[in-house]
């Protein structure tokens, strides 16, 4: 009996629609109120939640993600399953990795010049009278 339990409810959360994540920047930016836009004139406000959060079970046309019928948002385009894709990871977070990975490429190259390449074993020949240039058939200018 437990067993059949524990099957319906995880086959339930699986169905279950998730709440769509609102990234920080887009809370801040709206009110929890949506004001009623005039230029839809009776048109359904639809919330701006893209298509992506959405549970991929329970909709006529799965591939999209609604059913046959459903009003479509003023934004489809973008909220649709063809627009822009949602970042797994948030931007501040992208960009520190990114700017750890980069130090750790120029740490590990200032490692290799400076740290691990030797000095030639012996000292470069000097030759006197600025190089032998004019010696060599060298003009002035060559120095």
């Amino acid at each position: 009996m437990s067993v059949a339990r524990a099957f319906r409810r995880a086959a339930s959360s699986a169905l279950a629609v998730r709440a769509p994540r609102i990234p920080p920047s887009r809370a801040a930016s709206t009110s929890a109120k949506q004001d009623v836009d005039p230029q839809l004139d009776g048109y359904p406000q639809l919330p701006f939640v893209s298509r992506q959060h959405l549970s991929p079970y329970g909709w006529q046309d799965p591939l999209m993600r609604r059913n046959i019928g459903d009003p479509l948002h003023e934004e489809e385009e973008v909220l649709s399953m063809w627009g822009p894709d949602i970042p797994p990871v948030p931007p501040s977070a992208a960009a520190t990795q990114f700017l750890i990975a980069v130090s750790a490429f120029v740490g590990f190259g200032f490692l290799v010049r400076y740290g691990l390449l030797q000095d030639p074993p012996a000292l470069r020949r000097e030759y006197p009278y600025g190089g032998l240039v004019t010696e060599l058939g060298g003009l002035d200018d060559n120095k």
